[in-house]
């Protein structure tokens, strides 16, 4: 303030004013509201600074405390063995690198962020807690990738859930935990089982059914019966998918009932399941209504496979599931001849047709055009049944000309009979598929493999990209594959790569500089696998000393 300003004015002008007023002015300017300070001998807008610094300090001064807020109750303790010294350090080194590399060239170094998944795997596979002090950084990382969170808040504990509860950008985990992160009753304890079931949030229901589907099964589908026709309809919806986990023959007059609900999508969903079951009531029905579509002509020269699809879509059909309305630019026939079969069980067939195989069954002709629609149809049942033999006879042999089964009319369809599959004859089917037809159809192929990579998988794999590189292409056409093998082959192939990493000398066809960028493609990959080899190492419990598997 001006020294020439005496305290008697600034009193006078403060107790003139209200802090609003000061403000009015401020906004509006002492040229349009000079009357407050026309007596006081100094220019209207140092007056008016003057008066709100006074001002200022009146209101600090009297300013009384509030009320002090609740303290947090203290974070729950974590019971789990904490990381060892060095996966520690690595968590801390991965989580700092969650920015990623950015839109520029990667070089020959590992992409940090893309190895966390694997790396929260193998954390989680061993029982750890993390530190304390890398919570934030999990969370925000589990943030900003859905794909992380499921693993992510396993490892990060209940102290998570804690720190969520305080912080509204983390509030997302609250979410994702069972119930909104609200402990679940002792599901022996049927009084505060049957009162949080009464009463409870819709989020902390889903949460106990799902829980008490997993040990007491019957319980579970007690309680979903106790008050089925009073719930909303998303709700029954919702409740009823729960019934997927342990589904049984137990479950079926529960089913059978759920098939007259109001809701169409509960009914699909009812039928959905029952079709799933192969000896219940609606697997027969739909069995009797799929035979009747499907025969064997035996009036040619060789067996073949005739079909007649149904002529309409009765109530009957529609109750047990089929959806009379076919989407746009598909026929009805086809489209109710299509859910017939698919919910049909699989063992009805042989007997329909001659006591033939599955894979004798896919041989056959099917006259009139409907050999796509009848083998789609099988391949959706064989994915609805888990029926591996099935699978394997629409998936045909690897090394087919047409690069699929007979049935398998994508590569999306092709993933899913691969996953009815064990793990090692996947793996060996998939290796068989690129000996023969590369790795430029192999990306959704690779994805429903078991990790790592079994040694076929492996060496399949590598030898096609190294193929890729003599053929003189850029490598970035297979950086999808190349970003799967830095995170799915087996460490141990590190070893077999070092002799790709020489940079070859180019073909005259070549594109210019394709091997200095092969070279760097696959020293990154060789980089990485020794990176997970460490990982691996350093998540393993003290004394243990075992082939790297990270």
């Amino acid at each position: 303030m001006n020294g020439t300003t005496t305290s008697t004015d600034v009193d006078t002008w403060a107790q003139a004013s209200s802090w609003e007023d000061l403000v009015t002015t401020a906004l509006l300017g002492t040229d349009r509201r000079p009357g407050a300070y026309a007596g006081s001998g100094r220019e209207a807008p140092l007056a008016l600074l003057d008066e709100a610094a006074v001002a200022a300090v009146r209101r600090r001064a009297g300013l009384r405390p509030a009320r002090a807020a609740r303290r947090p109750e203290p974070a729950p303790e974590d019971p789990r063995p904490a990381l060892p010294p060095a996966a520690a350090r690595r968590l801390t080194t991965l989580l700092a690198d969650r920015s990623g590399g950015g839109s520029g060239r990667r070089g020959s170094s590992p992409d940090l962020m893309e190895l966390l998944p694997q790396w929260l795997a193998a954390a989680n596979a061993h029982g750890y807690a993390p530190p304390p002090q890398t919570l934030p950084a999990l969370l925000d990382a589990a943030r900003g990738r859905t794909d992380l969170r499921p693993a992510a808040l396993a490892f990060a504990g209940p102290r998570a859930l804690w720190l969520a509860r305080l912080n509204t950008d983390w509030r997302f985990a609250l979410r994702a935990a069972p119930g909104g992160g609200a402990t679940l009753p002792d599901p022996e304890d049927t009084e505060a089982v049957g009162r949080l079931w009464q009463e409870g949030l819709f989020a902390e229901r889903v949460a106990l059914l799902g829980a008490l589907r997993a040990g007491t099964p019957a319980l579970a589908r007690e309680l979903l019966a106790s008050t089925w026709p009073t719930e909303r309809a998303e709700d029954r919806l919702m409740f009823l998918d729960s019934l997927r986990a342990g589904l049984s023959a137990a479950d079926e007059p529960f089913l059978e009932q759920a098939l007259g609900d109001r809701s169409r999508n509960v009914r699909a969903t009812a039928a959905e399941l029952l079709s799933a079951l192969p000896a219940s009531a609606l697997a027969a029905r739909m069995a009797v209504r799929a035979a009747a579509c499907v025969a064997l002509d035996r009036t040619g020269n060789s067996p073949a496979i005739a079909v007649e699809a149904p002529l309409e879509c009765d109530s009957g059909m529609e109750r047990d599931g089929v959806v009379p309305t076919p989407p746009a630019g598909r026929g009805e026939r086809s489209w109710w001849l299509g859910q017939l079969v698919e919910a049909a069980p699989l063992g009805t067939w042989p007997g329909r047709l001659g006591g033939r195989t599955a894979a004798e069954i896919v041989a056959l002709p099917v006259t009139d055009g409907w050999q796509g629609e009848l083998h789609a149809a099988w391949c959706r049942a064989a994915v609805r049944q888990r029926d591996a033999e099935w699978s394997r006879a629409l998936l045909g042999s690897p090394s087919a000309p047409e690069a699929g089964g007979p049935g398998a009319v994508s590569l999306a369809e092709r993933a899913k009979l691969l996953a009815t599959l064990e793990p090692a004859e996947r793996a060996a089917w998939v290796a068989g598929f690129i000996a023969t037809h590369g790795l430029s159809e192999a990306f959704q192929l690779l994805g429903v493999c078991a990790v790592p990579w079994a040694a076929p998988l492996g060496r399949a794999v590598v030898d096609a990209l190294d193929i890729a590189r003599d053929a003189g292409s850029y490598p970035w056409s297979f950086s999808g594959v190349m970003g799967l093998a830095e995170r799915c082959l087996d460490p141990a192939e590190a070893t077999r790569l070092e002799a790709l990493l020489a940079i070859p000398d180019e073909r005259e066809d070549a594109a210019p500089g394709a091997g200095g960028y092969w070279a760097e493609a696959f020293q990154r990959l060789v980089t990485t696998l020794r990176l997970r080899a460490e990982m691996a190492q350093e998540l393993a419990p003290v004394g243990a000393h075992h082939p790297s598997r990270a």
